[in-house]
């Protein structure tokens, strides 16, 4: 894309392991590649604001990746959380807390935030984007068959608003529904462009 054209001079990395967030990434029409993904502790302050983590989770992915980068590359990362009644729902560790934490967010409105970091030896840019989500009521039945059926147990809040859940469960958005699947195409953009 012409409007990305002064990014040419880096070679782009997405340092992530989501294949939504590549898929993403690949409708913005920009040339990249895949880094080598290397294991970085999710962890975060007890003290730190909810709203605060996804932001502080995809600079702390950066800084892994900082030491190593070249002069003409340009690193991604990001991280998405959601946020119910105050507490942060990373990825659910089995089946029974992906059920648990479904039927908190059911007949509620929680936020997803994601987290985005731009990486460059000279420059860093973070940023995150705030979406809200409200989700029917949904049945212990509606919640079982999703779990067994789509195992969202690599999913923040164990739920894919592009999947079956997302066409029978969510209500209502406000913000973007790309950043619900785990990046916020058009702030990327923006940043991108200004980069």
């Amino acid at each position: 894309m012409k409007s990305l054209s002064h990014l040419r001079r880096y070679r782009i990395l997405l340092a992530s392991a989501s294949p939504r967030r590549r898929e993403l990434l690949e409708r913005l029409s920009v040339d990249f590649e895949i880094a080598v993904w290397w294991e970085v502790d999710e962890s975060y302050p007890d003290e730190m604001p909810v709203d605060d983590v996804a932001a502080y989770l995809s600079r702390k992915k950066a800084d892994a990746y900082k030491i190593d980068i070249a002069d003409d590359e340009l690193v991604i990362t990001a991280d998405t959380v959601v946020i119910n009644n105050g507490a942060v729902l990373g990825k659910p560790q089995s089946a029974t807390e992906a059920i648990e934490m479904l039927r908190s967010l059911s007949g509620h409105t929680h936020k997803v935030i994601t987290g985005v970091t731009i990486t460059t030896r000279q420059k860093q840019v973070t940023f995150s984007a705030v979406t809200e989500v409200e989700f029917a009521t949904l049945d212990d039945i509606e919640i079982a068959d999703y779990v067994e059926t789509f195992k969202p147990l690599d999913k923040a809040g164990a739920y894919g608003i592009q999947e079956w859940i997302g066409c029978i469960g969510v209500k209502n958005i406000n913000g973007s529904f790309y950043n619900v699947m785990g990046l916020p195409l058009h702030r990327l953009y923006s940043e991108l462009k200004s980069f």
